[in-house]
């Protein structure tokens, strides 16, 4: 009789209804092994579109619909990679093996466009980086700069969003559409609702954000306050974005 395979390598049980609970389960512990094994403490997270080129790659399809677009991939390279040669500065200042490279790693969701960008900056300044990856039937292709032992591929949404919030201090949202807007309003709920602490959110872009959201239309219409104004900074610049971040981070 032919010997039975263990049970975690049936992958016909792994991968039904039935096993739903584990599979959720090993999108929490196996990263959280990872990031243990890589003293990955504290990241900045970045969002932003994954239809954004390089204006050396850019197809000539998506030229006029991206024109005015496409500056923000090579400041987004720019502003990892400044932030990720500070995190490896602080590190070689300290003494604790808790910071044993960088203090903080660049988490993006591991894709094209300003996700590519922001990995492409890391790895520019000689750093490590994170990409959490996630199955789509379309645009989402693990981008070549992404730190390979810290690139992740998750099959749920809500796993993959608990890793962009639980170990992050700051957060940078570029322009970008449906899935950039999820996560800067889910970030920007948990901390409205106390639901994590506030850390420091920039929304880059002036131009882009003003056309794309009227945030003070919804304070004067009474569904946010005021207050609510004050948790994220638009910016414009990269080094302005990266002294408003380095000013406000606080580290774990």
């Amino acid at each position: 009789m032919e010997k039975a395979a263990l049970a975690y390598r049936n992958e016909d049980f792994m991968n039904s209804d039935a096993a739903r609970e584990l599979r959720i389960l090993s999108e929490y512990l196996e990263p959280l092994y990872r990031f243990k094994k890589f003293n990955v403490r504290n990241t900045i997270t970045f969002f932003g579109s994954a239809r954004i080129p390089d204006k050396k790659n850019k197809s000539k399809k998506k030229a006029d619909a991206l024109a005015g677009l496409t500056n923000y991939y090579h400041d987004a390279v720019l502003f990892a990679k400044k932030l990720t040669q500070w995190a490896i500065a602080e590190a070689e200042k300290s003494y604790s093996e808790a910071f044993s490279h960088q203090v903080f790693y660049i988490m993006t969701g591991g894709g094209p466009g300003i996700m590519e960008a922001v990995n492409k900056g890391a790895r520019l300044a000689k750093g490590r980086s994170i990409g959490l990856n996630i199955a789509l039937p379309y645009e989402q292709k693990p981008n070549d700069y992404q730190t390979p032992e810290l690139n992740f591929e998750f099959k749920y949404f809500f796993m993959r969003k608990l890793w962009f919030s639980l170990m992050t201090r700051a957060v940078v949202i570029f322009p970008g559409g449906f899935g950039t807007m999820d996560e800067f309003m889910e970030i920007l709920t948990l901390i409205q609702t106390n639901k994590m602490p506030q850390v420091p959110i920039i929304l880059y872009g002036k131009d882009f954000w003003r056309k794309t959201i009227d945030f003070s239309f919804l304070a004067k219409s009474g569904v946010i306050s005021g207050e609510d104004l004050k948790l994220f900074k638009v910016i414009d610049d990269v080094k302005a974005g990266v002294d408003y971040i380095l000013k406000r981070i606080k580290l774990k």
